[in-house]
């Protein structure tokens, strides 16, 4: 677990400074601040994090941002690396509901939901499920009929054990009545290789990242898991128009480790509120297909807490263990 008592010297340090004058300076230091990600290059969440980093260093004077992937166990590297950094403003990161709060639930993580505080929300993307492009697949009720028909045998592949990938995976095996192999992958971009490898019949990951998949003709979807088309894809039936009443996907947003000084935690989260608020951050969030969703520090937290209970409920109806 982190050194809570570090955390503290360090705040307090902190505290006993004029933060106003130095933020004025390079910030707070000469060394740039490591934005983790828990995932490897090339996914949806590394894309938008490297998007986001010049339109935080301008709304943030002084501050460089360097990218630090840190993939690994369904994400649990990264996260635990966040809240194990020195609460300096030198480290933020991208987490990710659900699999910050059900890599909690299903096992005893080197971090804690209280071992985080939540700078506010960027994205909001809703799940899918995708085939290659020769997939004899062309519906849910195809896959359906498949998965019955070839019980254990029909392979998906999702972003990691107790991934919104897999939630929505596991849904729709309740739905259908038959079981599906899942395929944990650590990240998008092996999902996408194994895909196309013809590895697994189904890919089930977010809409936004696998738009510029379906353009390029490497995937094929499925459905997508919103409540309703929107304008994000409009071409993409969803769920519950095929019959199958799910929805799922993944809220995207930025911590720091929990002892970083308010003082600290407020510039961070100002400068997160102002890129959300800049049409050049919102053009750029459309042409990668972000779809963003603006929430401040105290929303995001309590989103967080929520979709935790919720969870747990989930777990002890049906653990998500495989």
């Amino acid at each position: 677990m982190p050194n809570n008592g570090r955390r503290g010297l360090i705040a307090a340090g902190f505290a006993g400074l004029p933060f106003t004058a130095r933020g004025q300076g390079a910030w707070p230091g000469e060394r740039p601040i490591g934005f983790i990600v828990p995932f490897p290059p090339g996914g949806g969440t590394d894309v938008m994090a490297r998007a986001m980093v010049p339109h935080l260093e301008r709304h943030l004077p002084g501050a460089r941002f360097v990218v630090l992937n840190r993939p690994g166990a369904g994400a649990e590297v990264g996260y635990s690396a966040l809240a194990a950094a020195a609460p300096d403003g030198l480290t933020v990161g991208v987490v990710i509901i659900p699999s910050l709060q059900t890599i909690t639930i299903e096992r005893t993580p080197r971090y804690r939901l209280e071992d985080l505080a939540y700078l506010g929300s960027v994205v909001d993307d809703p799940g899918g499920f995708f085939v290659a492009p020769d997939s004899p697949l062309r519906t849910l009720s195809d896959l359906a009929a498949h998965a019955r028909a070839n019980p254990d045998k029909a392979a998906v592949g999702t972003a990691g054990i107790g991934s919104d990938d897999h939630l929505l995976m596991m849904g729709f095996e309740r739905l259908v009545g038959a079981r599906l192999v899942h395929v944990p992958f650590a990240g998008q971009a092996p999902t996408v290789s194994a895909l196309l490898g013809r590895h697994i019949a189904v890919a089930a990951m977010n809409i936004g990242e696998s738009l510029e998949l379906v353009k390029q003709g490497q995937a094929r979807p499925l459905a997508q898991a919103s409540p309703e088309r929107g304008a994000l894809a409009p071409d993409i039936p969803t769920f519950k128009e095929q019959g199958f009443d799910l929805t799922g996907g993944v809220v995207r947003g930025l911590a720091v480790p929990a002892g970083t000084p308010a003082p600290v935690r407020a510039r961070l989260e100002a400068a997160l509120l102002a890129t959300m608020d800049d049409p050049a951050w919102q053009a750029e969030a459309a042409r990668l297909h972000q779809p963003l969703r603006r929430m401040d520090g105290a929303a995001f937290t309590r989103l967080v807490q929520q979709e935790a209970e919720s969870l747990r409920r989930l777990w002890h109806e049906r653990p998500w263990k495989d």
